[in-house]
């Protein structure tokens, strides 16, 4: 069962589509794809199901001891299943590892995450730390909801305020979100607008340079993190672009722009 309600859900994702694009949408253009990401993405889906399914044969015994772990030391289910907005605004159901008491939400309806946040459990905390929660969904880039690389998904329910409060959000669903990303790797999780709005700089960044090479740096970066390195050394092993580098350039138009948004090739 979905965390919120089929019917908010399916609610949600009618609202978005039949709203009117905000001119906020389109005040932050994308460049157009160049020949190299094309290529790029023509082949990046059979590159992804292949590592899902090597990760996923490597990881399964860790994800059965957790969801084994999750059971034992809170009521509720191992694995749970929540609405995310994906590409083209797509809802989809994501896979995580539950990290917080069960039903949390039953009684304050979807709120963000906080610091220390209390609805978090002990042994959730530890998955949170280590990553380990987000690895069911290699499930998802095996039904090719998600990439392994790219913007988080959000939640239907947030997704409306934001296109509405931030200047190009929608942006970022032009490619297929990610498992982990450049915003993931630099900022922590979201709890308000503004922490959102600092991590479009970063999703937007990405969307214009998508590319093997930086896959493949965000990827390893991230692998280096869930061992506990901690990111200003793991950055600079991985040569991940810096805060300085990504959030200079949100200030520089794109190289390349059109009349309205294009969707990348990712």
């Amino acid at each position: 069962m979905l965390t919120n309600g089929d019917a908010q859900v399916k609610e949600s994702a009618r609202s978005r589509k039949t709203r009117r694009p905000s001119q906020l949408d389109f005040d932050v253009l994308l460049p157009a794809p160049t020949r190299s990401q094309r290529l790029y993405g023509a082949i990046r889906r059979g590159i992804e199901i292949t590592l899902a399914f090597v990760l996923l044969a490597a990881t399964a015994p860790f994800m059965f001891l957790a969801a084994l772990g999750v059971k034992l030391t809170s009521k509720g289910p191992g694995i749970y299943t929540q609405a995310r907005v994906g590409r083209d605004e797509r809802v989809f159901t994501m896979y995580k590892l539950r990290t917080m008491v069960d039903n949390c939400e039953s009684l304050t309806g979807p709120r963000w995450c906080m610091p220390d946040d209390p609805r978090i459990t002990w042994f959730g905390w530890i998955l949170r730390r280590t990553h380990l929660d987000e690895l069911p969904q290699l499930l998802n880039v095996l039904k090719g909801e998600m990439s392994l690389v790219g913007p988080r998904p959000e939640r239907p329910e947030f997704v409306a305020e934001l296109e509405d409060e931030i200047p190009g959000y929608t942006q970022r669903h032009a490619v297929l979100p990610g498992i982990t990303g450049l915003a993931q790797v630099h900022l922590p999780p979201d709890t308000d607008v503004d922490s959102v709005r600092r991590k479009l700089v970063y999703d937007l960044y990405y969307v214009r340079r998508f590319g093997p090479w930086l896959d493949f740096r965000l990827l390893v970066c991230t692998a280096l993190r869930a061992l506990a390195i901690p990111f200003r050394i793991a950055g600079a092993l991985c040569m991940v672009p810096s805060k300085s580098a990504v959030e200079g350039k949100a200030a520089k138009p794109p190289r390349e722009t059109s009349s309205r948004p294009s969707r990348a090739a990712a």
